[in-house]
């Protein structure tokens, strides 16, 4: 959630405040979501999708409300996806552009909804309905392997970025297409796999399919994500206020490095190839991650932690994945 509240330090300073607000509800459901769709189901593919309207939702005040829960007989959250739903929406309506953005939006939305519920773990299924759908997604001449395209389609980087352009007035068409175009789907693509990359060991232990195990090699991996790396660097070169989106993107790079999971013998490859694609922003960048890593650990280890008298009690309708689950974004 703080990712996406980063792409509010770009905007008027009149209207951060209304693009973080409507950025963090959207990531918070995501998710929300994300946790929801990873338990076990009978029809994952039925449920996850249904669940995942609700982002749709969030950025579409037209759309009719639906029973998100409805393979979930009984399951009540105290109206909690619907605040978030709300949140979401109001903060979108005050920003002046936002009518103009919300096509791409809401495709950008729909992908992740179609991602999320064909992503299946190891033990709900195959991934034939996953790369069917990402081959259809695949611009053509881009020769991306599907499972580059997919991950694209989760990442929820393109909505904040704009929900972001459209905190200005003076947006125009031709920007919210070059948008789309640059983080669908490169910097999209690379986005997921950075995070696929720092989640293998954990994804490995839960059987959770992971982006990066379907290359042959270490360094056929190094390779393809850096040449993605390149292409996503160089589609925010020709994007009005590019610079803006080249902090963002070397950011999110550096968020991935600084990581302990980057500096293992089988990551080390991968992450110093890509990491030599950020340039003279690479040690400005990883600098302030590490820095804030280490301010970060130094505070959990200085803050006492509280005397338990009681267990505290799980609710029953709560999944138990609810509890410490804290998803990178893929958002």
């Amino acid at each position: 959630m703080e990712g996406a509240a980063g792409f509010a330090a770009f905007v008027p300073r009149s209207r951060r405040a209304l693009v973080t607000r409507a950025v963090v509800a959207f990531q918070a459901t995501y998710n929300y979501l994300d946790v929801l769709a990873e338990q076990p189901h009978s029809d994952p593919v039925t449920n996850g999708y249904r669940l995942h309207e609700a982002l749709l939702s969030a950025l579409d005040p037209e759309r009719s409300a639906s029973d998100y829960y409805a393979h979930y007989p009984g399951f009540r959250d105290n109206g909690y996806l619907q605040e978030m739903i709300e949140a979401c929406r109001d903060a979108l309506a005050e920003l002046p552009s936002f009518s103009l953005a919300a096509p791409a939006a809401l495709r950008a939305a729909e992908r992740i909804a179609v991602f999320q519920s064909l992503n299946l773990s190891k033990l709900q299924g195959g991934d034939e309905q996953l790369a069917e759908w990402a081959r259809t997604q695949t611009p053509e001449g881009s020769e991306l392997r599907w499972w580059e395209t997919a991950g694209s389609g989760g990442s929820s980087m393109g909505v904040y970025a704009l929900i972001a352009a459209a905190a200005r007035s003076d947006l125009k068409q031709t920007e919210v297409e070059g948008i789309e175009n640059a983080y669908f789907p490169w910097i999209g693509s690379l986005h997921s796999l950075m995070d696929s990359l720092v989640d293998f060991d954990e994804d490995g232990v839960l059987e959770q399919r992971n982006l990066v195990d379907y290359y042959d090699s270490v360094q056929q991996a190094a390779q393809r994500m850096r040449m993605i790396a390149l292409r996503a660097s160089s589609s925010t070169r020709s994007l009005p206020h590019g610079r803006h989106h080249a902090i963002i993107l070397a950011g999110m790079i550096g968020y991935y490095l600084s990581a302990r999971e980057a500096s293992t013998p089988r990551a080390l490859p991968i992450t110093e190839s890509v990491g030599d694609t950020l340039g003279i922003l690479a040690k400005p960048t990883l600098m302030v991650f590490r820095l804030r890593n280490l301010a970060s650990r130094a505070a959990v280890f200085s803050t006492p932690r509280p005397e338990r008298t009681t267990p505290v009690p799980t609710p029953a309708h709560r999944p138990h994945a609810l509890a410490g689950n804290d998803k990178r974004p893929a958002g």
